[in-house]
């Protein structure tokens, strides 16, 4: 036989307060109940094995106390941290991350939407693939992007200043003494912008580098990706002495093929990389990359949208970017 599951009746009877005040204990209303009440409230929840009606809760009080996570690819590492940032930031108020994979899939991410909205979420975390600006303010629900939120001007956003990765890449490189650096740019699902070559070329135009279109390799955002682009530049008749990737899943790629065609990194060439996922630390040698702050990116949007949640607005959308730090390993040295 099914036991019944104890009530807030319960809890009231035995602490010998009001539902109203049991209530206000367990939504945190802390300045509303005294300490000694608040103590009662909590033996009585812990002795009766009382645990809150979230479904019953959401219909009195407008709230469900869960947001979701929407990201574009689950399998690429740089999102388990970003993901830990959000969850780690919403736990502690009392809330579920649902966490939603898009697989870079238009019409995946409608439906997520479409849950979000059918099921009455508090919010959602996003890195949008296709829906427009208006089409996400049509949602009527809080929402805060990961990136740079340029196409979404009434929104919040966190990302990290790839830009400034870039220029940190190439001014380590140049620092080193190689003038003749090649590029693998990954290929966005996203944006038609190519926003790591122009870095890459202004980066040239302030070094006083002569810019080499054929060092210039573009590729799937992969390791098989960074493999065969890396093969296509030591096939030239004068290779790079280094090469920047766009990402560190490409620079793994890269290394692979280079320690496959015979050479030795970073005697015979220098690879330097994006992000710092866990792996870039792994490999043999080491990868030099420039860390991005991938846990901060989840902490700040997470409190972003924890804002917008709680009626906090401001004059204009937040738009925020994180610096990244050069982290240097085993891969990037002076040119032979």
């Amino acid at each position: 036989m099914r036991l019944k599951q104890p009530t807030i009746k319960d809890v009231a009877r035995l602490a010998g307060v009001s539902k109203t005040t049991v209530g206000r204990v367990i939504s945190g209303e802390q300045d509303r109940v005294s300490e000694d009440t608040r103590s009662r409230v909590h033996a009585a929840i812990q002795m009766l094995g009382y645990e809150r009606n979230s479904i019953a809760s959401s219909l009195r009080t407008d709230q469900t106390f869960i947001v979701a996570l929407s990201i574009p690819d689950i399998m690429n590492p740089f999102w388990p941290e970003v993901a830990r940032g959000v969850q780690d930031t919403f736990e502690v108020q009392g809330y579920t991350v649902a966490l939603l994979n898009s697989d870079w899939d238009a019409t995946r991410e409608a439906n997520h939407l479409q849950t979000v909205r059918r099921n009455r979420f508090d919010g959602i975390v996003l890195n949008p693939i296709k829906i427009t600006n208006n089409e996400l303010k049509s949602l009527s629900t809080p929402a805060v992007l990961l990136g740079s939120g340029d196409d979404y001007p009434d929104f919040d956003s966190v990302g990290s200043n790839s830009a400034g990765a870039v220029y940190t890449a190439m001014r380590h490189l140049i620092e080193l003494g190689h003038t003749r650096i090649g590029l693998i740019a990954g290929v966005s699902q996203r944006s038609h912008r190519d926003m790591r070559y122009q870095c890459y070329a202004d980066m040239h135009y302030q070094a006083g580098l002569a810019l080499d279109e054929s060092l210039v390799v573009r590729a799937p955002y992969s390791r098989t990706g960074g493999a065969d682009a890396m093969r296509q530049l030591l096939s030239l008749p004068h290779p790079p002495t280094a090469v920047l990737a766009g990402n560190d899943i490409l620079a793994i790629g890269a290394l692979l093929a280079a320690q496959g065609a015979g050479l030795t990194v970073p005697v015979d060439l220098s690879i330097i990389g994006i992000d710092d996922i866990y792996a870039a630390a792994t490999t043999s040698p080491p990868l030099t990359t420039v860390a991005k702050p991938k846990y901060e990116i989840g902490v700040q949007a997470a409190n972003l949208l924890l804002e917008k949640i709680r009626g906090v607005k401001h004059d204009v959308p937040q738009k925020l970017l994180l610096d990244g730090h050069l982290q240097i390993r085993q891969t990037t040295s002076a040119p032979a």
